[in-house]
C-alpha cells in the first residue's frame, strides 16, 4: 500500500535522477567465440576494426559504458541458446572528506595517523579483465583492468616484519603471481 502520493518533478530533477530506461546492450556470441554487440539496436564496432571476442568482453563493456559512467542492461546470447542478463551499474566516485571548520587539537595519535606511508607497487598480468584479485599476505584486494592486468600499492609499514613477498591471486582465472617486495 502506497501511503504517499506520486512523486512531483522539480526544475533540478534532470540533474539528480537516473533515466527510467537503461541503454540495452545485446551481445551475441558466435560459435568461434567472436562477439557481435549492439546498443539499442545499433551495431557497436571495435574502435580498431578487429572483432570483439570473449577475451575482449571487459574492454567491450568499458567502451560501451564509457568506463562505467553509464549504467546499461546487458543481454548475452550464447550460441547454444542460453541467455545471460545483467545490469552494469555506474561506479560511485570516491569523495574526499570535507575539511572541518573547527580544528581538532593535535594529539600523539593524530600525529601518528598523518605519517607518510612507505608504498611498494606490485604488478602482474594474465588476469581476467575486471576480476577480483586477492593480495596476500592479504592486506587488501584489487581488481584487474580491462586489459587483464592488476596493480596494487602496499604500505610496507602495514606488513609484519620479515615479509618480503606477496601473492596476487585471480579469484576467477586462478592466476597466481608471487612478487618480491623491493
Amino acid at each position: 500500500m502506497n501511503l504517499t502520493g506520486p512523486r512531483r518533478t522539480g526544475p533540478n530533477d534532470d540533474e539528480t535522477t537516473a533515466p527510467v530506461e537503461l541503454p540495452h546492450v545485446l551481445v551475441t556470441v558466435a560459435e568461434d567465440g567472436t562477439l557481435a554487440a549492439m546498443v539499442d539496436g545499433t551495431p557497436f564496432a571495435s574502435p580498431d576494426g578487429s572483432a570483439w571476442t570473449r577475451a575482449t568482453f571487459g574492454p567491450l563493456m568499458d567502451a560501451i559504458t564509457k568506463d562505467r559512467t553509464i549504467a546499461v542492461r546487458v543481454e548475452v546470447r550464447e550460441n547454444d541458446g542460453s541467455v545471460f542478463t545483467d545490469i552494469l551499474r555506474t561506479r560511485k566516485p570516491r569523495r574526499a572528506a570535507a575539511p572541518t571548520e573547527n580544528p581538532v587539537p593535535e594529539t600523539r595519535r593524530s600525529r601518528h595517523a598523518r605519517r607518510m606511508p612507505r608504498l611498494a607497487e606490485v604488478t602482474a598480468g594474465g588476469f581476467v579483465p575486471g576480476e577480483d584479485v586477492a593480495v596476500a599476505t592479504i592486506v587488501s584486494h584489487t581488481d584487474a583492468t580491462g586489459t587483464g592486468e592488476t596493480r596494487t600499492l602496499i604500505d610496507l609499514d602495514d606488513l609484519p616484519d620479515g615479509t618480503h613477498e606477496v601473492i596476487l591471486f585471480g579469484r576467477i582465472s586462478g592466476t597466481l603471481a608471487v612478487r618480491r617486495l623491493t
